[in-house]
């Protein structure tokens, strides 16, 4: 188990793994099992959801607004100021710039991501188109 600070550390290194794009590097932060919202990805569909992301946002880059981390658990606020391509959970954005949030938590399991639950607040990008 780490602690509260090593804990912060790794998840500010896993951030900046996927600012680089360095999808090489991912498994030293994601779990071979990993789970987002209650799927089972593991880490190839886990690694597919995030460059898709970067597909279809170019500019997307990973800010933290806010985070709490306990000695298996980060919550985190992720802000995002970008450029989505075309259309954007559902909703016509089209290279127009928006600005966003997402609640993140994440389960920790021998130092690495085992599960992700994610919120983005859709409702925020809508106010602004």
């Amino acid at each position: 188990m780490q602690d509260n600070a090593d804990l912060a550390d790794r998840y500010r290194a896993y951030i900046d793994c996927l600012n680089r794009q360095d999808w090489d590097s991912l498994g030293l932060y994601v779990d071979g099992d990993a789970e987002h919202n209650g799927r089972p990805f593991g880490l190839a569909g886990y690694r597919a959801m995030l460059e898709q992301d970067f597909q279809a946002i170019p500019d997307l880059h990973f800010s933290i607004g806010l985070m709490v981390c306990n000695p298996t658990h980060v919550a985190a606020r992720l802000d995002f100021d970008c450029t989505p391509a075309g259309v954007f959970l559902g909703l016509p954005v089209n290279g127009c710039r928006i600005t966003f949030s997402e609640n993140v938590f994440y389960e920790f399991h021998a130092g690495k991501i085992r599960s992700v639950w994610s919120v983005i607040d859709k409702m925020a990008i809508e106010a602004q188109l």
